[in-house]
């Protein structure tokens, strides 16, 4: 495919340049805000060569072209629309982030808030997941001794983000927030203080009371913990805007930081930290009892639904409770939500293998591949709900996995990764793939029973 006549015609299709806000791009997305979308000939788009879709979504319309593909076609669209590709600017003074939020429903901006803070954290929480799962092999069939150095060492590494998961959010929560980012970490790093019990690992270890002009504080750490330190970076960010807004220039390196981290650390030690800690335990509690007495027909309820949940972006609120749920035992809603993504390629398996449309061949096969490595929106908006009926399909066969996962009480050790990349930091590889063989045929099946009407071109 030529990128560059590709990039021209799509341009043209959306309106004109003048029409497109901002641009961005994902792995496999172009990222668009537009002014008025009523001018894209979305039809027209999705004829063009190498495109596998369009829709609209968080305030964006996005395009998909599957990985390696997207960069090309960008390099190439960037300029013709006035984006800085060299830096993935768009071409006016706000960010594409913030552009595409104000076009969003409130419910919607939250879950784009929560999801900029956490995906680029999970890198870290995936490492650890991983190694937590070798470690967890070396332990059942005795390849290391407990005892030994190496395995000592490993264990180290394995808990380390888990520790310091405070300092990371707060970085990365007071970066979103528009706050100073370091002194977030700061906040986080005074969560974990080593004058704090570390409940990682001590949980039967009590706590010491710190009298604090009469007030007990409770000497407990905030290791693995989420929501107490998204709350005080965010209660932190306020007060550092709050205080730059009055505090003079000249002094304004000096005064500014002091009085923010100073604030900033009675409330998180005094109120919003023992709040956000019953709040983080009352979520998952909740939760806890949802899974155990519902059981798989919660799976089942989960798994059917996730994909529906995807279209919305809500999807993108879960990491905060995911990470949460590592601090209480296993992420259990990670192999659910896997179950539903796998589902979606066996529907579009289905459609590959019946459709008659040279188009739609091209299209579902990789789609169906990116979604067993965990990358669904090809498969999702390129061919199921394009049909509709395969994406019914995909929520019998995500629901049927889901219910099995949930009945075998398989977990995971991290977020962010689903399909055949999962096995890697799931505690149950054997139910795991036993639910993704369950998820997938059943979608495959339930699609060729379902049928759908096929396009004339």
């Amino acid at each position: 495919m030529n990128h560059r006549e590709v990039a021209e015609e799509l341009v043209t299709k959306l309106g004109g340049k003048n029409n497109v806000i901002s641009a961005a791009h994902c792995a496999t997305r172009l990222r668009l805000v537009i002014e008025d979308e009523s001018q894209i000939d979305k039809n027209a788009i999705e004829e063009l060569d190498g495109v596998k879709g369009a829709f609209s979504s968080s305030g964006q319309f996005q395009i998909i072209f599957g990985t390696g593909i997207v960069n090309k076609v960008y390099q190439h669209f960037a300029p013709l629309v006035g984006v800085s590709k060299e830096e993935n600017n768009p071409k006016k003074s706000e960010s594409h982030g913030d552009a595409a939020k104000r076009k969003m429903n409130p419910f919607a901006r939250f879950a784009r808030t929560l999801s900029n803070i956490f995906v680029p954290i999970i890198p870290a929480i995936v490492a650890a997941g991983m190694l937590m799962g070798l470690l967890g092999l070396m332990k059942t069939y005795n390849w290391v001794d407990p005892e030994s150095g190496l395995f000592v060492m490993l264990d180290m590494f394995s808990s380390a983000a888990f520790i310091i998961l405070p300092i990371l959010i707060g970085y990365s929560a007071a970066k979103e927030f528009g706050a100073n980012s370091y002194l977030g970490a700061v906040i986080g790093g005074i969560m974990i203080h080593p004058n704090l019990l570390n409940p990682w690992g001590l949980s039967n270890a009590e706590p010491s009371t710190l009298d604090f002009f009469g007030f007990g504080v409770e000497m407990l750490g905030y290791q693995g913990t989420v929501i107490p330190v998204l709350l005080t970076v965010y209660i932190m960010a306020q007060i550092e805007k709050g205080l730059r807004k009055v505090i003079p220039n000249v002094i304004d390196l000096l005064v500014t930081p002091f009085l923010t981290v100073i604030l900033t650390g009675f409330v998180a030690l005094l109120v919003v930290g023992p709040l956000g800690r019953v709040l983080g335990n009352g979520i998952t509690t909740v939760l806890d009892v949802v899974y155990n007495s519902a059981g798989p027909i919660a799976g089942l309820l989960f798994g059917g639904l996730y994909s529906t949940i995807v279209l919305t972006g809500v999807h993108h609120s879960f990491h905060a409770i995911e990470a949460e749920l590592l601090n209480v035992g296993g992420n259990y809603l990670l192999p659910i939500w896997a179950m539903a993504n796998v589902a979606q390629g066996g529907a579009t398996l289905a459609v590959f293998f019946k459709t008659k449309n040279k188009k739609t061949k091209e299209i579902a096969l990789p789609a169906a591949v990116s979604t067993f490595l965990g990358i669904t929106e090809p498969a999702i908006f390129g061919v199921n709900l394009k049909y509709r009926r395969p994406f019914i399909g995909a929520a019998i066969g995500g629901a049927l996995g889901g219910a099995y996962v949930v009945f075998t009480q398989v977990m995971a050790n991290g977020i962010g990764l689903t399909g055949i990349p999962q096995f890697a930091i799931v505690q149950d590889p054997i139910n795991y793939g036993i639910g993704f063989i369950i998820a997938v045929v059943g979608a495959f099946m339930a699609t060729l029973l379902l049928g759908w009407k096929e396009e004339s071109k």
